[in-house]
């Protein structure tokens, strides 16, 4: 960016777990944008990190601020359309945090808005820049693992208590598959493109759960399967990826650190900042015998989708995430979960 461009002023609506751990620090940490303005009922909160912050009680008020030129929407899944719409219809470019909306009609309005209103939509997807995924783009591009006919992709965690909180209770946009889903299908369609049918097994596990917290999620295609799967009752819950191919198999335990470094308080850009230290270990056969290479992990960072963003808006640079690629994760959410419903695959 040139150094004559001025900072992009941003407003995140919503200071709760998501804009407080990740959106705010990594658009305070991103070269060009500036943190001005958090739209919260708690100023207080808001105040004792980002003190420089202006703080407002309601999206109307950010919105009439001509300064303001981007708005992140990192509040419940149920105000992301409509936020998001009415800050299209103020002009501004808009980031909403994943999922996209409710449901894939939802988001298509959204992508129209956008489209008449000629400015940026985008979901924070970041987890495309995640270690371990980059680490298997590098292999799959290096021809590592031969080709890939086995993709297993694991989002598991250990919460048998259900928490009093919106993602867990019943209503709209609750539930594991709207939470850690987005993630895995928007990876698996990254590497692998468009499948031919899906078939999925989504429930509820814990007692007194009121959203699904279980999900196994199988995307065919004409050789490959996908099988993308979370549990909130899985203790041993590190696989994080199971790869195999017709050269090797890749896997690789632990998730990328950069979620536990930002609730950790460190500044992204940091020194060891998306470092992470457990290998990956790619496997061969060599004369019948099993050989294992130690694989070292990309070194990434997810403010790379906020330069995107940046360079979006400024430079008419394509958008770190285009919303046409948003708008099918929405798709095939939405059909994974009639799949369940019916118990039956479907095509895509």
């Amino acid at each position: 960016m040139p150094e004559s461009s001025p900072a992009l002023n941003v407003v995140l609506v919503g200071y709760g777990y998501v804009g407080k751990t990740f959106h705010a620090p990594l658009i305070a940490a991103t070269p060009g944008l500036a943190l001005h303005t958090v739209v919260s009922s708690d100023p207080a909160k808001v105040a004792a990190d980002f003190p420089d912050a202006q703080v407002v009680p309601d999206l109307a008020e950010a919105l009439a601020d001509p300064a303001i030129e981007l708005v992140v929407v990192a509040t419940p899944n149920a105000l992301h359309a409509p936020q998001a719409l009415a800050a299209l219809a103020a002009g501004k470019h808009v980031v909403v945090d994943k999922p996209f909306a409710l449901d894939a009609a939802q988001a298509r309005t959204m992508a129209d808005a956008a489209r008449d209103a000629g400015k940026l939509l985008t979901v924070f997807h970041n987890r495309r820049w995640d270690s371990d995924f980059q680490t298997l783009q590098r292999l799959i591009a290096d021809g590592a693992l031969g080709e890939v006919v086995q993709y297993e992709s694991h989002f598991d965690r250990f919460r048998p208590e259900v928490r009093d909180r919106w993602r867990e209770r019943a209503g709209p946009g609750a539930g594991a598959w709207m939470d850690l889903g987005p993630h895995l299908l928007d990876q698996a369609l990254v590497l692998f493109g468009e499948p031919l049918a899906i078939a999925a097994d989504i429930g509820v596990q814990r007692q007194g759960a009121g959203a699904d917290d279980y999900f196994h999620v199988t995307l065919r295609y004409p050789v490959l399967r996908v099988i993308l799967h979370g549990s909130l009752l899985t203790a041993a819950s590190d696989l994080r990826l199971a790869v195999h191919g017709t050269r090797a198999s890749f896997v690789k335990h632990g998730l990328d650190p950069q979620e536990a470094q930002l609730k950790a308080g460190m500044t992204p850009g940091a020194p060891g900042w998306g470092r992470d230290s457990r290998h990956g270990v790619l496997t061969t056969v060599e004369n019948d015998v099993q050989v294992h290479t130690d694989v070292r992990p990309e070194v990434t960072g997810y403010r790379t989708f906020y330069a995107g963003v940046r360079e979006a808006i400024r430079n008419d640079a394509p958008s770190p995430v285009p919303v046409e690629q948003a708008l099918r994760v929405m798709e095939l959410l939405e059909l994974a979960r009639k799949a369940s419903d019916e118990r039956r695959e479907l095509p895509i």
